[in-house]
Formats: structure tokens, sequence, C-alpha cells
């Protein structure tokens, strides 16, 4: 599974998220979007199950609350996007 909060691995720099990661994005109407790794002064948002990414300001993005990683997840299921 994906990791749930916020967190550091190894290789990745201080206040960079782990791949994975569940993010909100403040400046799209708090969409959630999983953390694929950063893009210069951006980081690689997508949804959550797969799909067309976007990029975002690292000063717009906070950690998924745990209803909204759940709520994200059940939406993408519904989708039928994730088994």
């Amino acid at each position: 599974m994906c990791s749930e909060d916020v967190r550091l691995n190894a290789s990745n720099t201080v206040g960079t998220p782990a791949p994975g990661t569940l993010l909100v994005d403040t400046s799209r109407n708090n969409r959630v979007g999983e953390f694929r790794g950063a893009a210069g002064l951006y980081w690689s948002l997508r949804p959550v199950g797969g799909g067309r990414g976007w990029e975002v300001e690292p000063r717009n993005v906070r950690p998924a609350l745990p209803i909204e990683r759940l709520r994200a997840r059940a939406n993408a299921r519904s989708r039928g996007e994730v088994l």
C-alpha cells in the first residue's frame, strides 16, 4: 500500500514526500493526488487510481487528512480505477 502520511525515504531531500504519498492540491479545489516526484520547481501529482497527472508548486500542497485519503480511494474504486 502507498504511504499514508507525508514522510521521507532515504533518497528524498528534506521536505519532499515519499512517492505514493497522498497530498491535497489547494490550488485546484482541494484535489487529492498521489505524489510522483519532483520536476524542477514543481511536484508531479496524479489522481488516485491512475490517470493524467499534473504539476503543482509545493507551497500549494498539504498532506491529505485521513478522511480525504479514504474518500479519494473510495471514489477511485467506485469508478473502477482501483480494485
